[in-house]
């Protein structure tokens, strides 16, 4: 690690400061060019234990920069991985006030449920298919707290990875019956379709997205509990929305999910 007990602290509450407020900021690496990659963990790991301390629940994880259209959007060519707090999620066919955000985006999302602890090292896809409850689909909306949402990797992980609310719905399958590589989804604006996929573009399955969470958690000794909820990352590119937007989620086999901004 580059940085001091102190530096992690003071990035962790600025950034978390400029989430609650709803407030963008230059990419931290500007000032901390040397930091590296446990930083930006660590710094992660110090903004859920600032929630945490204030009776916040963490409900979930997520993995990031999963698909090759995300990556080369980005600028990228490495998945990252953050946490869900209890606020984050939003009910299906909800509203989400845009003016407690700053550039919202949205993706298109498979999410699993585990019904078995998952741990690395040496996690793989046979194992997270046999330890997942049912895979569901999911909206999950991205709100980088970076200026005109510019930043790189290290700065996009120590910000939890742009986690700011999500959407789960349609119908739970089970994933021992479904091919989620050829799982094809439709992500439709205010009626008309704006983005298309399938679960292949996630890593070529997207279970391989939670194998690679699990492995890296493994390396701090961590697992992937019973029950958790996991999104496995963006199938397309990430869809900007702004106030009036209505955003629907149709996947194949598994349903709808719809979710409106204000």
């Amino acid at each position: 690690m580059k940085l001091d007990r102190a530096t992690i602290e003071k990035l962790a509450t600025h950034l978390e400061t400029c989430e609650l407020q709803a407030q963008d900021t230059p990419k931290i690496t500007d000032e901390h060019p040397d930091m590296d990659w446990d930083d930006a963990y660590a710094i992660q790991d110090e903004i859920k234990c600032r929630k945490i301390a204030r009776g916040t629940r963490i409900v979930g994880l997520k993995a990031g920069l999963t698909s090759h259209a995300k990556m080369k959007q980005m600028g990228v060519d490495t998945p990252v991985f953050g946490f869900l707090a209890d606020y984050f999620g939003v009910p299906e066919g909800g509203e989400i006030d845009t003016g407690k955000l700053i550039h919202p985006k949205v993706e298109p999302e498979i999410a699993f449920v585990t019904k078995a602890p998952l741990k690395g090292p040496g996690c793989h896809i046979g194992a997270v298919l046999a330890a997942t409850d049912f895979v569901i689909p999911a909206i999950e909306i991205i709100d980088s707290r970076y200026r005109d949402f510019k930043f790189d990797l290290k700065s996009v992980v120590a910000d939890n990875c742009s986690s700011s609310r999500f959407v789960v719905g349609g119908r739970m399958g089970d994933a021992a019956d479904l091919d989620l590589r050829t799982l094809g989804i439709v992500l439709e604006k205010n009626g008309e379709p704006v983005a298309f996929g399938a679960g292949a573009a996630v890593l070529g399955h997207p279970a391989a997205a939670i194998a690679m969470l699990a492995n890296k958690l493994g390396e701090k000794g961590e697992e992937i509990p019973a029950g958790t909820l996991i999104l496995s990352g963006g199938i397309t590119e990430a869809v900007a929305v702004q106030p009036g937007d209505a955003v629907t989620l149709r996947a194949q086999h598994l349903g709808s999910v719809s979710v409106r901004f204000t």
